[in-house]
């Protein structure tokens, strides 16, 4: 009998195929096991789900929603069942539908632990946090545990902070959740970390500071042990919000007797000082300071500790900590913000950077640690300060040129030396001789550093990666200054050498991916930015380094997969977060269920997510409308709905990081806090533009639906008048947002070239691409007018439709004159690019693209009206042949687009001659040695097979778009 107990289940057994299909990812022999099996037990409905999640998986999804919902109706109870319908509800984007089925189970098998759980869990997944409080609740009911009783207590805390009312959230939700935890901690049933935890954040959350703290300070607190110091830490965030300074003085004092090196005490230390300062607070004559011991509450106590912090580093044999001595140059920085003359007191900034230096300058740590203490300094300082430190580098005696550093903690010292040197401006203050001077300097130096890391792993970087990225930067500074482009060449050669030495650089991968955008080259890029690696949350951080280009480069099959690429993370990031918020309550982790929440908020509402959205279908919709299938069709699949702005405008969050470069710039060259504003007004009125452009592109489908009726009654029943009004409300509102968008773009903003890079928004309406796709909308508003009108009855409105069409041919012909030139030109030896003729080419094409939907639309008004009226005409047996004017100029669109077409496939054909003719290998690099010369070669070998690439992609379009054209006719 004990060994028949562990016999399989026969339904597992005869299922275990199926599963081994799917897993193994062969869905169509998982969808014929499981026809079989339903063959011979029809009542075996968990194969009747794995069928579903085979045909989901092969792209059958009204067919598998179909089936999953023959089997959800019977309302099943058993697990394999209600496991498979989850993974298939999950798989569809529809977390909503595991919850009625986990609700119909709990009805079946009120007390049944698990399906309770799975409840609760499905109500997390879609954030109902009313029914997860009502099922944790129930849950605990059932089986009275802790964590069951607290996630219900954790659901009201997240009512709380999704409350739209937050006098609501502090009235009813926090007070009832704090109620039902002093239930427990009377009965003194409070067992786990996360359970005081949990109180302490809903005490933070109503602003009960002193209870929370008695809390922590009780035997409650004893509980907090997961982290160091965890209710130390938390003592003193109370102390600073209930501003009792003392306190908190005095127990960050303590902590940094214990810890020199906690900095984040020495916010507290400080803050708390000033605050006493300001209070003009003192000890009282007799007994404690205060609870937490005695308390320094004067400039010179606080400096002797500080001091004493040192000498206790100083008199240590083994490594010394680098907070203290970074605290005493924060106290001075401080001090010096309050215009206090006691900074006096802690010595002179110069001779303590210097000290700072001798200490820990062989640390890669050292110039970041520096860098933001280096305004201590004046003007006057700068050199005087460089050369004291070149005192503490050790290097060896001069050779040819140059004295090298004898080993790498000596060559890591060098290095600091060189980036402060960069960091105050001495590089910059260089001419054109002295920098070329400098790049020899730090090229010999890069050089002699690969010694030092002859036996590292190919993933390691080489000790002497940083003189490479300066010097790099220093060609940059003369390209920039001389508008010499050999600079950027001699650059590129020099990071691909970098490269070679360090394949794993991320610095030189961003740089070249940078430079190779700029001279309008995207084919590298992809490899490079593949070859980062980026994880999750970076596709929304650095994601723009790659989409802002892919498009405007004419690389249109690496820019769909690069918007994809990205797309795809957004899309899961739903179900990543829903799991993650799973896990923590699983494992009692309440305070990071919000911090998920506000994760999963911070990504739905990036800017980076809208612009690669918009950016996605526009790309989609040039490359396939009236190509591959129609426009209504290509709009439909998208399923784009006109009425619908989906962006979150009001709360768009700008999620890039732009310092992801390595800058050592002085502070007046680098990013400027305007500079980020400037550009976020940019990109949201380029992404508003772009925006609106898709959504009457997708007016444009939906008006070519309506069937022709020159009843204007009918016409309103037919929805046309609405669907007018819609594209007319849209195109008020797109010339409204270019009105802005000009204003913008006369202000001719200047970003870092490390910053953020520049919108399409200025190249679009020096142009005319702007300008012209308002026009063509326009004309498709009068088209929509003509119809209601009707032929016989429009001589007014048809001069101005043909007026419409030879101003878009002008317009196009005059976008088409920008994109002439040549994209590269070898000038004696070097390349000379000019990526805004590429640019500009990208945007006729889009243009062109529009300007032929419109035309399309417009061949479906009037093909019907010319019919009408001829027959009309043979009604009356009028015997003039003559055709309405509309109709005429309509032919001469046609006409005029198709010869504009193949102007531009000339040029671009030409240009591909040019570029092909252009020899690399033959150019005589002077100045160059023979492998400096190859990497160069091979970074303009890149450019050139780009811009080949581009311009095989545009031609290719062109002839599509051309034979559109051929099918336009009326």
């Amino acid at each position: 009998m004990a060994a028949r107990s562990h016999v399989q289940d026969p339904n597992d057994r005869r299922l275990r195929p199926i599963y081994d299909y799917l897993d193994n990812g062969n869905n169509k022999m998982a969808i014929q096991q499981a026809d079989k099996l339903l063959k011979k037990h029809k009542e075996l409905h968990c194969a009747k789900v794995l069928k579903a999640i085979g045909l989901q998986r092969t792209g059958k999804q009204d067919e598998a929603f179909s089936l999953a919902q023959e089997v959800a109706t019977l309302e099943p109870t058993d697990d394999n069942s209600l496991q498979a319908l989850t993974i298939l509800y999950r798989e569809m984007h529809r977390p909503e539908l595991v919850t009625k089925l986990y609700e119909a189970a709990v009805k079946k098998v009120p007390l049944s632990e698990e399906y309770h759980s799975h409840l609760f869990m499905a109500y997390a997944r879609v954030g109902e946090y009313k029914k997860m409080q009502q099922a944790g609740m129930a849950l605990y009911k059932i089986v009275p545990k802790n964590p069951y009783y607290f996630w219900s207590v954790m659901s009201l805390v997240m009512q709380a902070i999704s409350a739209e009312d937050e006098k609501l959230a502090l009235t009813m939700f926090l007070p009832l959740a704090e109620r039902m935890v002093e239930k427990m901690v009377k009965e003194e049933k409070i067992e786990a970390e996360a359970e005081v935890q949990l109180y302490y954040m809903i005490l933070e959350r109503l602003g009960k500071c002193e209870e929370a703290l008695k809390v922590i300070k009780g035997p409650l607190g004893e509980k907090l042990t997961s982290e160091f110091h965890s209710r130390e830490n938390k003592c003193l965030k109370l102390y600073q919000r209930l501003q009792r300074w003392p306190e908190c003085n005095a127990l960050a004092h303590k902590l940094l007797l214990k810890n020199p090196d906690e900095w984040q005490c020495y916010g507290f230390y400080f803050n708390s000082l000033f605050h006493i300062l300001d209070q003009s607070w003192c000890p009282p004559e007799e007994g404690e300071h205060c609870s937490e011991g005695p308390v320094h509450h004067t400039v010179a106590e606080v400096a002797r500790f500080v001091e004493g912090r040192i000498e206790s580093e100083d008199s240590k044999e083994s490594h010394a900590l680098r907070g203290p001595y970074l605290a005493r140059l924060e106290l001075i920085h401080r001090l010096r913000e309050r215009g206090s003359s006691d900074e006096s007191l802690l010595g002179d900034p110069l001779e303590l950077m210097v000290q700072f230096f001798a200490k820990f300058g062989d640390k890669p740590c050292c110039i970041t640690d520096l860098k933001i203490y280096l305004h201590l300094l004046s003007s006057e300082q700068h050199v005087q300060f460089i050369n004291r430190l070149s005192e503490a580098v050790p290097l060896a005696e001069p050779g040819e040129e140059y004295a090298f550093p004898v080993d790498t903690k000596a060559l890591q010292r060098h290095l600091c030396l060189c980036q402060l040197s960069r960091a105050l401006g001495l590089h910059h203050s260089l001419d054109v001789d002295g920098k070329l001077k400098l790049i020899s300097e730090l090229k010999a130096r890069y050089h002699h550093g690969l010694i030092f890391g002859k036996n590292a792993l190919k993933t390691e970087l080489q000790f002497s990666d940083m003189y490479c990225l300066m010097a790099a930067h220093v060609y940059i500074d003369l390209w920039l200054e001389t508008e010499d482009e050999n600079m950027v060449w001699c650059c590129l050669g020099l990071l691909q050498e970098g490269l070679s030495h360090s394949s794993s650089n991320a610095q030189f991968k961003l740089l070249l991916l940078l430079l190779y955008c700029r001279l309008g080259a995207f084919e590298p890029v992809v490899d490079l930015y593949s070859s980062l690696d980026a994880k999750h949350v970076q596709h929304d951080t650095i994601g723009f380094l790659l989409t802002r280009y892919a498009e405007s480069l004419g690389q249109f099959a690496a820019a769909s997969q690069a918007c994809n690429f990205s797309l795809r993370f957004f899309h899961s990031n739903q179900k990543d977060t829903s799991e993650y918020i799973i896990q923590a309550y699983k494992y009692g982790a309440f305070e990071k269920i919000p911090e998920f929440i506000a994760l999963r908020n911070r990504l739905n509402q990036s800017l980076h997510f809208a612009q690669i959205r918009t950016e996605r279908m526009l790309l989609d919709l040039t490359l396939e409308a009236d190509i591959v299938l129609s426009l209504e069709d290509s709009v439909k699949a998208m399923s784009l709905t006109v009425e619908e702005d989906d962006i979150p405008w009001n709360n768009l969050r700008d999620n890039r990081d732009l310092t992801v470069f390595t800058c050592w710039d002085p502070k007046d060259r680098q990013l400027s806090e305007e500079n980020r504003h400037q550009s976020l007004e940019e990109e949201s009125v380029w992404l508003k533009m772009r925006s609106l452009t898709l959504r009457l592109i997708a007016s444009l489908a939906n008006l070519g639906h309506t069937p022709s009726t020159h009843n204007s009654a009918l016409a309103s029943e037919n929805g046309i008048s609405d669907k007018t009004s819609t594209t007319r409300a849209l195109l008020s509102h797109l010339n409204l947002t270019l009105q802005s968008a000009t204003q913008l773009a006369e202000k001719h903003i200047q970003y870092p070239l490390l910053g953020p890079p520049s919108t399409r928004l200025s190249a679009a309406l020096s142009c005319g691409s702007c300008q012209c796709q308002s026009a063509a909308f326009q004309l498709a508003v009068h088209l929509q007018d003509l119809e209601s009108v009707g032929l016989e009855e429009s001589t007014e409105l048809q001069a101005q439709i043909c007026n419409g069409f030879q101003s878009l041919t002008v317009q196009l012909q005059e976008m088409l004159n920008k994109c002439k030139g040549d994209l590269l030109e070898n000038k004696m030896t070097v390349f000379k690019t000019r990526p805004s003729l590429l640019e500009n080419l990208i945007f006729f094409v889009e243009t062109m693209s529009i300007v032929l939907w419109v035309a399309s639309y417009g061949a479906k008004i009037l093909r019907p009206l010319k019919t009408s009226l001829q027959k009309k005409k043979k009604k009356k047996k009028d015997v003039s042949t003559a055709l309405p004017a509309v109709v005429c100029g309509f032919q001469e669109l046609t006409g005029g687009l198709l010869d504009l077409l193949t102007q531009a496939s000339e040029h671009v054909k030409g240009q591909e001659l040019n570029i092909t003719s252009l020899k690399i290998a033959s150019l005589n690099l002077e100045g160059y040695s023979e492998e400096e010369a190859s990497f160069t070669k091979s970074a303009m070998d890149k450019v050139q097979s780009s811009y080949l690439r581009s311009l095989q992609e545009v031609g290719d379009l062109l002839k599509k778009r051309a034979d559109t054209v051929k099918n336009l006719k009326v």
